[in-house]
């Protein structure tokens, strides 16, 4: 079935954006045509350490927050584009393909990590996080009533 396009995208790509869909060359879009929107993640687990390093590009590191709060560390970023008078000067825009808005994940870190035991840094477009593991609290063993 043929359906309109506007320079080699497909019209209805953000209108019905299903995951699973291929595209027109046959790949698999497993998050659909919203895929630059999500944060990528490695998670990685060391000896005393877990790493995280969240990819996002054309951010500033000031538009980029991590709160924690009871167990959960969120991570958020805004990005806007920035409209100038220069761009209005050269023509009308018919199409703007970068992406403005927000966005935000969470990951469970458990309820003994501080604000202070987190180490953050931000370089070339990738946010790196390091969040020290905490010893696990051993459950207590139940005690069983013998039924007679």
């Amino acid at each position: 079935m043929l359906l309109p396009s506007v320079f080699g995208e497909d019209l209805f790509d953000e209108t019905f954006p299903f995951a699973g869909m291929t595209d027109r060359h046959g790949h698999d879009k497993l998050f659909g045509n919203r895929a630059g929107r999500l944060m990528k993640t490695d998670v990685r687990e060391g000896e005393k350490s877990w790493e995280l390093d969240v990819e996002l590009p054309g951010f500033r590191k000031e538009n980029i927050s991590a709160t924690l709060k009871d167990g959960y560390l969120t991570i958020s970023a805004e990005k806007a584009v920035e409209e100038t008078q220069e761009a209005e000067k050269k023509g009308q825009c018919v199409r703007r393909e970068r992406w403005s808005g927000a966005l935000s994940r969470a990951f469970y870190v458990g309820e003994g990590v501080t604000e202070e035991d987190v180490k953050a840094k931000y370089e070339n477009g990738v946010l790196s996080i390091s969040i020290p593991k905490k010893e696990a609290i051993e459950a207590k063993a139940k005690k069983m009533i013998a039924i007679e």
